[in-house]
């Protein structure tokens, strides 16, 4: 039977879960073969902890593509590192799982898209939330027709808080030149990910206020509130902090023919009786709306996550199943995060697709008077805050 190579480039707080998963045998069919960072200490705690271990130490990710004995990689380095290191494995033949984000910027997404599409080698990204049973519902109950043409899409999404330790725990955190942005690049990939993945649109118009520090000493976004619309008429609001306690979490669709509301834990559908535009057309009695039944979905109740995305990765090398996660599709959420920036920074509306040039020229503006922090480097748990 035959075993999949893995090489973890970077493992910090997320690079050292997914290595934690496959050496638990949480992923049948995976072994990891190597290990990468420039943090000689993070490798040393690795290797203290998996002393039977045969991987083998990298000083960089570059240095673990060329020499390495992998047949993938997972890519869980600092955002800016993505791109440059997946085109560097792709190029090789070497299968990709990238962490979210996909890139810091549109430019080198596409970029790194591109030589995706030219290689042989197999592609995905760590959208483990796709995985959560109640966002597939959502998808398929929105696909099929269930809730008609939407007409608005709302994701209030505050609960994750950060406090300063957080930020403090890594030198490249929620700086413009380590992580490039904030709350936008490191907690929501997910969910803009997810707005375009559970609704199949993409906004064409998007008008953002995003706050710089405003609740933390940090350079980059911890507060954003977004307006979005879409060709069809449709409208959104997008708003998220790591600042709220207690915070929020409800994603709300609605259409002509009822609207889901995922928050709590569940996913609750409510059908409209008649399709609403008919009954607008249609009813004469002045006040009055259209009859509802209030229906909560049964799902799978399966939410993989992480190990869920690395055994579909595995199984699908392996040609036991199709890959779930498409990389290119990272695009779609660093669209969102680059409009939402670019529209606080030149306080305007941005209309999609916006100059990827004009968005690179506004980041390094930025970049220039960054600042690293001085930090203590600590690995954190990151169990449950996904």
């Amino acid at each position: 039977m035959k075993e999949i190579k893995y090489g973890i480039i970077g493992v910090g707080n997320m690079g050292s879960g997914h290595l934690q998963s496959i050496q638990s045998g949480k992923v049948p069919q995976a072994v990891v073969t190597a290990i990468a960072d420039i943090n000689e200490n993070r490798l040393n705690i690795q290797k203290e902890k998996y002393p039977n271990s045969n991987f083998e130490c990298f000083a960089s990710g570059a240095e673990l593509i060329e020499k390495g004995d992998v047949d993938a990689v997972i890519i869980a380095t600092p955002h800016y590192g993505h791109p440059e290191l997946a085109i560097q494995a792709l190029r090789k033949g070497i299968h990709v799982v990238c962490e979210k984000p996909a890139g810091v910027y549109t430019k080198q997404v596409k970029e790194m898209n591109k030589v995706a599409e030219e290689s042989e080698a197999l592609f995905t990204m760590m959208f483990n939330q796709r995985t959560n049973c109640l966002y597939r519902k959502m998808r398929e109950l929105i696909h099929t027709g269930a809730i008609g043409t939407i007409k608005r899409i709302n994701w209030l999404i505050t609960d994750w808080y950060r406090s300063q330790s957080y930020y403090d725990s890594g030198d490249w955190r929620a700086t413009w030149e380590g992580e490039g942005g904030g709350v936008l690049f490191n907690q929501c990939p997910h969910q803009l990910d997810l707005l375009f993945w559970v609704t199949g649109m993409m906004p064409k118009y998007v008008h953002a206020y995003c706050h710089f520090g405003k609740w933390h000493d940090i350079e980059v976004e911890d507060d954003v509130s977004a307006y979005l619309e879409y060709e069809n008429g449709a409208t959104g609001v997008f708003i998220t902090s790591t600042a709220d306690a207690p915070g929020s979490n409800r994603f709300e669709v609605l259409g002509t023919g009822g609207k889901l509301v995922c928050e709590n834990g569940e996913l609750i559908y409510y059908k409209n009786e008649i399709d609403e535009r008919e009954f607008n057309r249609t009813y004469q009695g002045g006040f009055g709306q259209p009859k509802f039944e209030k229906i909560i979905v049964e799902t799978d109740g399966e939410n993989p996550q992480h190990v869920g995305i690395l055994r579909n990765f595995t199984n699908a090398i392996l040609g036991k199943e199709e890959l779930f996660v498409q990389g290119t599709e990272g695009l779609n959420g660093v669209i969102l995060m680059n409009s939402m920036l670019l529209s606080t920074w030149l306080n305007q509306g941005i209309e999609i697709p916006f100059d990827d040039e004009l968005y690179l020229e506004e980041l390094n503006k930025r970049r220039k008077s960054s600042q690293k922090k001085r930090s203590k480097d600590l690995l954190l748990d990151t169990e449950g805050t996904y």
